[in-house]
């Protein structure tokens, strides 16, 4: 069964007018998290975060497909989604740079299976890297959570370039 539809007509706006509609989307903001085979943590910032299914429990995130952490993360059996709590924006704004260390620093524990859990988050999600579809400039990562673990309070939000919060005001 094809299951792709016949391509769309070329877009009528350009990516920067694309942009600007996506950014009035508020989305939650996470840092993903995985070890490397020396023993090395790397974590990128990802607002692209979405629940999939209950059964079995599945979550997906997308990254750039040229991005340097694409074969750590393609080639690692776990990771860890961790959805940054509202106080949390200088980690989502030092995991979106390249930095030699990036945790030095930054205060985690360790997961099960060795993946860095991010000390103060709202919520994470340790999953097992499941599959992986290209799509466009992306790569739609989809891990099976193995484990999660929730601390009630304001999360992190990206909205029309800004950082925010779900608390009240």
């Amino acid at each position: 069964m094809n299951t792709r539809s016949p391509r769309a007509p070329a877009p009528e706006f350009d990516t920067a007018h694309f942009r600007q509609a996506l950014s009035q989307f508020a989305t939650g903001v996470t840092v993903i998290t995985t070890r490397l085979a020396d023993g090395s943590f790397r974590g990128l910032t990802a607002s692209s975060f979405n629940s999939v299914s209950l059964t079995p429990p599945l979550v997906l995130w997308s990254l750039g497909a040229g991005a340097n952490s694409m074969p750590v993360f393609s080639g690692n059996s776990h990771y860890v989604i961790n959805v940054l709590g509202a106080d949390q924006a200088h980690l989502a704004k030092l995991f979106s740079r390249r930095s030699d260390n990036p945790f030095d620093g930054v205060d985690y524990e360790l997961s099960r299976t060795g993946q860095p859990i991010l000390k103060g988050v709202s919520a994470w999600f340790e999953c097992h890297n499941r599959s992986r579809y290209p799509e466009g400039d992306h790569v739609i990562f989809v891990g099976e959570v193995e484990q999660c673990a929730t601390t009630p309070q304001a999360s992190l939000i990206f909205h029309n370039g800004q950082f925010d919060s779900t608390q009240t005001r």
